[in-house]
Formats: C-alpha cells, structure tokens, sequence
C-alpha cells in the first residue's frame, strides 16, 4: 500500500507509537492516535508527525468502550476522511500474584488487550470494505505466540490470556474480512526495558535473547511498515524477539 496521504488509526502507542507514528508520516500518512487520560509524552508524537507535513488527529478514547470507539472512528472520518490503516498498540502490562487475582484484574486486561481489537476492528471494517481495502494491524506479545504459559507463573496470568485473545482475533478477522482486508498481528518481544526495570532484571532479559539486545522501537516500526507494503499476507502473527522464542 503506498501511504500517500493515506490516514493510518494508532490506538494507544504512547511509547513504541512515537516512534511507528512519524515513521508513517514520513511515507505521506496522516495520522490519528488516542490516548485513555493524559496526552503526555504523545504530543512529541504530534509534533513529529505534523514536522513531516501530514495532519495528526489526537483523540481521548478508552478503546475498551464500544460506545467511545464510535465516537472515535467517527471524529475520524469527520476529520480526515478516511481509515485505511487500522494499528490496535492500546495495551495494559500489569503484574498480578496470582494469588490476589480477581474478577476487576481479568476485565481490565483482557477489556483494554483484547475487547478494544474486537471492537474497533469492527467498527472500522464497514469503512474499509466501502473504500475497497484496508489493512488491520494487532498487538500480540511473544509469549502468547510462542505458547509459553509458564510467563503466567511470575504474574502475568491475565496479561497472557488477553494477548492469546489478540492473536485468535486476528485469525478470525482475517478470514471475516478477505478479501478486501488484510489482518496481521506482531508479537513483540524485548524491545523497550520497562522504565522500573532493574539492573538484575534487565541482565536477565539481554542473557535470555539471542541477539543479545533489547530490540527497539525501530524494529517494530520496520515490522509495521512491511505488513502495509505486504498485498498479500493475511492472517499472520510476527514475532519481532531478538530470537527469544528459541530458548
């Protein structure tokens, strides 16, 4: 898909986003993100984008709502016309004991993980379908696309099930909506520390990758952009891991 002055819909993004977000504008798409509370660090985002020339439509969306999720995509269309690039980043990394688990853990993980890729896959893909085409790209992680359940031992249970979500969506759409939509998913692996990382931790995680590295955002970003220039793949989970799956 060539970019000019396409519109490309970034749910979330506030860290790896601010790198995906300029990229895409740096190929002639304008942009539109959300953010759940506070713009933050995702105005640098904004200016980013509108230093490459193209528009940046920034909208306050949680995307876990459906009834916000219209009123998203329709500023969107109101704004800029179009969606022909849907990238569901919108995530939430928490650690839960299993042992204090409840029932409000499951519904915020698997609503924010998974429920917000169901519902503005859904909504967008009437739009695309009308303008004949459009590419869906979802958020897995590593973990859940290397079946590696044992993560959920260290506190992750519900993080792991919404991003198993993520990936079983992604199939679905992607059948669903062919053949003028194609559906694709990256599974990323180490590619930013968490900013409470420490330095025991962060050895541990560089020891465990084969590359030896944590990946950075770039990596994500070239990962987006060959899912978009791809006319024909549909229905596939990318791993970007430094190899990490292997061990």
């Amino acid at each position: 898909m060539n970019l000019k002055d396409k519109v490309v819909l970034i749910t979330g993004g506030r860290r790896i986003g601010t790198v995906v977000a300029p990229n895409l504008a740096l190929k002639g798409a304008h942009i539109a993100i959300t953010y759940r509370s506070e713009l933050g660090e995702m105005a640098d985002l904004i200016k980013k984008v509108e230093a490459q020339g193209q528009r940046c439509l920034s909208h306050r969306a949680d995307v876990s709502k459906e009834e916000e999720v219209n009123k998203l995509i329709d500023d969107v269309y109101k704004n800029l016309g179009r969606i022909d690039v849907l990238i569901n980043m919108a995530s939430i990394f928490k650690k839960r004991p299993f042992e204090k688990l409840t029932g409000s853990d499951w519904d915020e993980d698997v609503d924010v993980n998974a429920k917000s890729v169901f519902l503005t896959s859904k909504a967008v893909a009437p739009h695309m379908k009308k303008q004949g085409s459009g590419k869906i790209i979802n958020f897995a992680d590593w973990i859940a696309a290397s079946n590696r359940p044992h993560y959920t031992h260290e506190g992750y249970l519900t993080y792991y099930a919404g991003k198993y979500a993520v990936i079983g969506l992604t199939l679905a759409f992607a059948l669903q909506l062919a053949p003028k939509i194609q559906v694709n998913a990256i599974a990323p692996g180490p590619i930013l520390p968490p900013p409470d990382l420490t330095e025991e931790e962060n050895k541990e995680v560089i020891k465990q990758t084969p590359l030896g590295r944590w990946g950075g955002a770039a990596e994500i970003a070239k990962a987006v952009n060959f899912l978009i220039d791809s006319d024909f793949m549909t229905g596939e989970v990318i791993r970007v891991d430094g190899g990490r799956h292997l061990l």
